[in-house]
């Protein structure tokens, strides 16, 4: 496959996704603006309640990419059966956890939302949102597995319309129950949780018609049941590190939010608009990051590891353009954001700094993303990242996030610009296993012993 080919196949997969994410983006931007009429308590509120939400939601990315490092070589293959079983271990996995999170949501939400401030106000308004949120969660975990396995089998267009379609009935539905149109009550912070709900549900139902189509994996719930001992094994040695790696990661981000959190909140209501805007930036990374994934396990379970070798290689040029670019987003939405944001002028003091901050910051996300999440995973390598995430994250920026902003108490900006050296601490020793070439493998078995 010459480089034109290939970056033709790059745009195929890469594009839907990246439409979706930009969908996803200015949803969210919507979200954070139709919060602004309501006050800056109600932005604070729902950032630090959706820092649990995030939690989470990076458990069920880690099992979507899990299933994607299988699905994904498995199609290469043209091995379907193989797929629709992979599904149905990655809905069990993903539906436990979903229980799990919503009957939190639903039985101690206060005594989630005082883990990120001790403000009474954001607590009560958070737990407000959390318990409404709670049945989203089951509808989304679904959703997520199968989604995945539609970008993993070539459906990658059908999987970004019915993100798309559940995204706009959030913005509609959050204007009505924040506005209080079409004859609505004024909800505020509870309207903004049905809304996710209800357009999760209808995202759900999305993803029912589409399986009653004409598509190669249907969604079933059949398949949780079944046992098949060597994937559950692969999927266990593969998935579960990758699903720990999100989960590592995903913890430290949110404890960047508690360290913010218990800094006032001027600091929580900066932060809560700056990763509004950083979502922004980080479209196209993302879209990379997850075109990474596939298409490389794709090629791999082809079995032509130099293509995918050299498609990783063209995919982590893309990741330092894309990188470039979304920090360029993040400078040309700044004006808006400080002109727009009801915010003291001490947050919006804060605001300006961390989105200069991400200007750059943006760059190391984007190439970490598609190293760790998309390449290395498309060979199956997991425990990298894992490894890598739990040292840098654990045994460098938490501890020194603490400590700057509780045993030295520096100010704000100096803790925030600490927090945000951490992916760069580590690409030594990411780039160093991305030119070894280590992580290029076909994991896929033959049909006949998984069937033995």
């Amino acid at each position: 496959m010459n480089k034109k080919e290939m970056y033709k196949r790059i745009g195929t997969v890469a594009l839907p996704i990246i439409l979706q994410n930009i969908i996803d983006a200015a949803v969210n931007s919507a979200d954070v603006l139709m919060l602004n009429s309501v006050g800056q308590n109600a932005i604070s509120a729902v950032s630090l309640a959706n820092s649990f939400v995030g939690i989470l939601f990076m458990f069920l990315y880690g099992i979507g990419t899990g299933i994607a490092m299988l699905a994904a070589q498995y199609y290469g293959k043209g091995d379907m059966d193989t797929i629709e079983k992979i599904e149905g271990i990655g809905l069990r996995f993903a539906l436990g956890t979903a229980v799990l999170g919503a009957a939190l949501c639903m039985c101690a939400p206060r005594a989630l939302m005082y883990i990120y401030t001790n403000d009474e106000q954001l607590i009560e308004l958070g737990a407000q949102y959390l318990r409404l949120i709670a049945p989203g969660l089951i509808f989304w975990a679904i959703s997520a597995v199968y989604m995945s396995i539609l970008r993993c089998t070539g459906k990658v267009s059908v999987s970004t319309v019915l993100e798309a379609i559940a995204l706009f009935c959030n913005v509609g539905l959050n204007a009505v129950f924040i506005f209080g149109l079409l004859g609505a009550p004024k909800l505020g912070v509870v309207g903004v949780a049905i809304a996710t709900s209800i357009s999760r549900l209808i995202q759900l139902i999305g993803c029912i018609i589409v399986s009653s189509g004409d598509v190669k994996v249907k969604l079933t719930l059949r398949t949780m049941f079944e046992s098949h001992k060597l994937l559950m094994k692969d999927f266990i040695n593969m998935a579960v590190p990758a699903i720990a790696n999100d989960m590592v990661w995903s913890l430290a981000f949110s404890m960047y939010s508690v360290i913010l959190g218990h800094m006032g909140n001027d600091a929580v209501a900066a932060n809560s608009i700056v990763g509004t805007v950083r979502n922004l930036g980080c479209v196209l990374c993302f879209g990379v990051g997850s075109a990474a994934g596939i298409i490389v396990g794709q090629i791999l379970g082809e079995g032509r590891k130099e293509d995918g070798i050299e498609a990783g290689h063209m995919l982590f040029k893309l990741s330092i353009l894309t990188g470039i670019i979304g920090g360029l987003v993040v400078l040309a939405v700044m004006p808006f954001a400080l002109k727009y944001a009801s915010l003291t002028e001490t947050a919006k003091d804060y605001l300006r700094f961390m989105l200069w901050i991400n200007t750059y910051y943006i760059t190391g996300t984007s190439v970490n993303t598609c190293l760790i999440a998309g390449v290395f995973r498309a060979g199956g390598d997991s425990k990298f990242g894992f490894k890598c995430d739990t040292i840098d994250m654990w045994c460098y920026a938490v501890p020194l996030g603490l400590l700057a902003a509780f045993v030295f108490k520096l100010p704000v900006k100096v803790v925030y610009f600490l927090l945000c050296t951490d992916e760069f601490v580590k690409w030594p020793w990411v780039f160093r296993h991305f030119f070894s070439n280590k992580w290029a493998n076909n994991i896929t078995r033959e049909k006949a012993d998984l069937e033995a």
